[in-house]
């Protein structure tokens, strides 16, 4: 259920629905206004904020508005930085930037700190930051500072900020518990049933005939840009290498193959292997008596098991492997017993043995001439791997030097192929039949993060395949020239101008229903082609079913949070139309149907608790500190990352 909360709130539905699902289902807390005050008196446009009466540069939230989106990039590879400001991505990152700003000038108000040697030692203990030998690297700390646009400074005062954030907060939200008797009344949502219908009034049905003019179209297409922006794309040039790429021989010759049967001569003589079944007395005469009996016909296990012990068998050991399980006198006298014999009783390190030789297995000497096969084998598999490694590090030493990945290819007698330009996600732009080379599937993530025409070298079958790669051209997510998407740019014109007018529809079947017409019939009265109706009824629990699935639409989300006998509007996402959302009936099982429930609900909002809390402390702290935004600066800034200037 909590992730039910968590995913809704993330997502781009209409302010109207979060407002009222709010209401309804987040935790009644009176929220303080943490949007600070209005902005005045400060026409700086290289600040977004001043919290404190410290600026928050607005290179910084340039800096976590990409961060985040390579974050949220990790789950969604092909997502663009427009769509991201569009979901609401960039206020997010500022209200972050806000906060951090606040606690650290809230700690410092109050004498905390988190001096130098913390911070040094927080660094440390970043694995990012560590080298191959596990210890801290200062030239990959700087490298990777660099790759995020981020100085040594500015690093370390968001480090410290995190800090002071810990001493501050930490008490604040630690071990929240949700009082039962608003567990309760959440876990009885979770039994709601409510009745209704859904109507679609598509934009289509009223969308106009006539095209656009020049004018119009371009108007339309210069302020909904982010529709039509096409994710990163990048072209690969790649030259896959292996085994085939060997020019010597890795066939071993006549004497290599004697002089390994020579080093391994001990593995080629006849060898003896013995299995036996065995349990351990503490005494000598205890042993002697026991292997009487077995040696008058008892079986060793039913002797072992009258006397508390347990019978073990042992997998075929050579003489020194049995030596070294036993004791160096148990194994001579094992070898000397034969096949289903009773091993004289023995001293082993634990005490004394009653055994029996269960099998004998014997290997005789093999010749030259019969291990060759073996060792040929063996031979050139060594030789084949260590002529890749060579030739590997050859290339390698090319890129590193500088040489073009063309260059390298042509002196090795490779094959370079190019890929159309791909997404992030592995496929290829605009043609959904072409598949990713299966050697490019490993790197594709790496060919993401670098710069045109520099190759690397990666393997991709460990030992045995290998792939040099580069970018050859990066297209960066835009929207293109209109007259490269005309067609999709005009029907999305005409759903505009539908949506208006399907917006006016929906507003009056609405009214018609406030008059106590069902929905059908309001809709018939509009006479409304195309209109789609759908009754529901259903249980808050199997919308959190659907939502675990990413897949809630919003009119349902809408519907849950309506009052008994309300009608409300809703606009469909990319002017697909308008929807009309009609509660009949609200109705919720006792509680006693669902054992646990309540219990479950208090267990899983102690978080949402948590973070509460921690709103309200922020709040709190930015209300004493003062906060001012740049909400100019702050649009410039969002215009900039979504391709509008």
């Amino acid at each position: 259920m909590l992730s039910f909360f968590r995913r809704f709130f993330a997502s781009k539905i209409g302010l109207p629905i979060f407002l009222a699902f709010l209401a309804l289902m987040a935790l009644a807390f009176a929220a303080s206004d943490i949007t600070g005050t209005t902005f005045g008196g400060i026409a700086n446009g290289d600040r977004v904020a001043v919290v404190g009466g410290e600026p928050v540069p607005l290179r910084d939230v340039s800096i976590a508005a990409n961060t985040a989106l390579e974050q949220v990039r990790a789950s969604d590879p092909t997502l663009t930085m427009p769509e991201f400001v569009e979901r609401g991505g960039l206020e997010q990152v500022v209200e972050q930037l806000i906060d951090r700003y606040a606690v650290g000038n809230y700690g410092e108000k109050y004498g905390l700190r988190a001096g130098e040697n913390l911070v040094n030692s927080e660094i440390l203990k970043i694995d990012a930051f560590k080298g191959l030998t596990g210890a801290f690297d200062p030239q990959r700390y700087q490298e990777l500072l660099r790759q995020r646009g981020l100085s040594d400074a500015t690093f370390r005062r968001d480090l410290a900020d995190g800090l002071i954030e810990q001493q501050l907060l930490r008490p604040a939200v630690s071990a929240p518990v949700l009082p039962e008797k608003v567990a309760r009344r959440y876990a009885a949502l979770v039994l709601e049933r409510r009745k209704g219908e859904i109507a679609l009034i598509r934009s289509d049905a009223f969308a106009p005939a006539r095209e656009p003019s020049n004018a119009e179209l371009e108007a339309w297409y210069r302020d909904n840009r982010t529709q039509f922006v096409q994710p990163e794309r990048r072209t690969i040039r790649f030259a896959v290498f292996g085994e085939a790429q060997l020019k010597a021989s890795t066939a071993p010759t006549a004497a290599e193959i004697a002089a390994r049967y020579q080093r391994d001569a001990a593995r080629y003589k006849a060898s003896e292997k013995r299995a036996v079944t065995s349990f351990v007395v503490p005494t000598e005469d205890a042993a002697k008596a026991f292997a009487a009996r077995i040696q008058g016909g008892l079986p060793l296990e039913t002797a072992a098991r009258e006397a508390g012990f347990t019978a073990s068998r042992s997998e075929p050991r050579t003489r020194e492997a049995m030596a070294n399980a036993t004791s160096f006198a148990f194994a001579e006298a094992v070898f000397k017993t034969p096949q289903g014999g009773i091993v004289p009783p023995t001293q082993g390190t634990l005490g004394w043995y009653v055994a029996r030789v269960d099998a004998i297995e014997r290997t005789p000497a093999r010749s030259l001439a019969e291990a060759t096969p073996e060792i040929t084998r063996q031979l050139t598999e060594e030789k084949r791997a260590a002529a890749l490694a060579d030739l590997t590090a050859e290339v390698e030493s090319e890129i590193d030097s500088g040489t073009a990945l063309a260059e390298v290819a042509k002196a090795y007698g490779l094959k370079v192929e190019t890929t159309p330009p791909m997404l992030a996600n592995g496929r290829a732009f605009g043609r959904p039949e072409v598949q990713i080379v299966p050697q490019l599937a490993p790197v594709l993530a790496t060919a993401f993060q670098m710069e045109e025409s520099e190759p690397q070298l990666a393997e991709v079958v460990p030992g045995k395949e290998f792939v040099i790669f580069e970018v050859a051209r990066i297209e960066e997510a835009a929207a293109p020239p209109l007259a490269e998407v005309r067609a999709e740019a005009i029907a999305g014109w005409k759903r505009a101008q539908g949506a208006r007018l399907a917006e006016a529809a929906a507003n009056r079947v609405s009214a018609r229903m406030r008059g106590k017409t069902p929905l059908a019939a309001a809709l018939a009265a509009e006479k409304v082609t195309g209109a789609e109706l759908e009754p529901i009824n259903l249980e808050r629990r199997e919308l959190l079913a659907r939502s675990r699935g990413g897949n809630v639409p919003p009119p349902l989300v809408l519907l849950f949070s309506m009052a008994q006998g309300s009608v409300k509007v809703l606009e469909a996402p990319r002017n697909l139309g308008w929807y009309v959302v009609s509660l009949d009936e609200i109705s919720t099982a006792p509680l006693e149907s669902a054992p646990g429930l309540v219990e479950n609900t208090r267990r899983q909002l102690g978080e949402a608790l948590g973070e509460e809390y921690r709103r309200q402390t922020l709040a709190a702290m930015r209300k004493e500190l003062g906060v001012t935004r740049n909400d100019a600066a702050i649009a410039a800034e969002r215009k900039r990352l979504s391709g509008e200037q």
